[in-house]
């Protein structure tokens, strides 16, 4: 979602709870002023009878401001953060497109690997991080670039949740992308063999 959209939204909802929650004060402050009113001109006191008193309405309609406002504060960079590493991915996935189709289109007298295209067949790298999905690329990548990187330092590159991490690790794993060795209370995690060693 687009962050300023975001904003515009929950800055809607914040706006609409203030409205709402003044408009009931307002009523309460009212309903309040007239029956002190009644009780005066009776004689007696009615404050037991006017119902919830105005106070109760104007922090209620705090608290839920600040919990609204406060919540989206906290998630505003995960929800949003999202479509711009989505358009990131996709413009570089067009890059290695068009590197492809640019060595594809090349004469094959010359059978050394070109120097600004990337051969799939000298660099399962470049292959494999460009049929992954976004999520798996932001998970491997860090592991190709940093072999023996922790899962909690994963974590925080990738920027998804602990459980998002593991579920992802699992699934690369079980396709014999990535391995993992168990240290303390976390992982480390390895590049398979053959991302490494191509030749070997």
């Amino acid at each position: 979602m687009n962050r300023r959209r975001a904003d515009a939204i929950v800055g809607l909802i914040v706006t609409a709870v203030v409205i709402i929650g003044g408009a009931l004060s307002w009523q309460a402050y009212q309903q309040q002023q007239a029956f002190e009113q009644m009780g005066s001109m009776m004689g007696t006191s009615m404050g037991a009878v006017h119902g919830t008193n105005p106070l109760w309405y104007v922090l209620g309609t705090i608290l839920v401001s600040v919990v609204i406002g406060g919540g989206y504060l906290m998630i505003r960079d995960d929800v949003t953060s999202t479509e711009a590493v989505d358009r990131q991915g996709s413009d570089v996935s067009n890059q290695i497109d068009q590197e492809r189709s640019e060595f594809e289109s090349e004469p094959s007298t010359n059978t050394a690997q070109p120097s600004d295209g990337i051969n799939p067949e000298t660099q399962p790298r470049a292959r494999v991080l460009d049929l992954l999905p976004d999520d798996e690329r932001r998970i491997l990548e860090p592991v190709l670039s940093s072999p023996g990187i922790t899962q909690i330092e994963l974590r925080d590159r990738s920027d998804f949740s602990k459980s998002k991490v593991s579920q992802t690790v699992s699934s690369l794993e079980k396709r014999g992308l990535l391995y993992r060795e168990r240290q303390g209370r976390t992982y480390r995690i390895y590049p398979s063999d053959e991302l490494l060693n191509p030749d070997g």
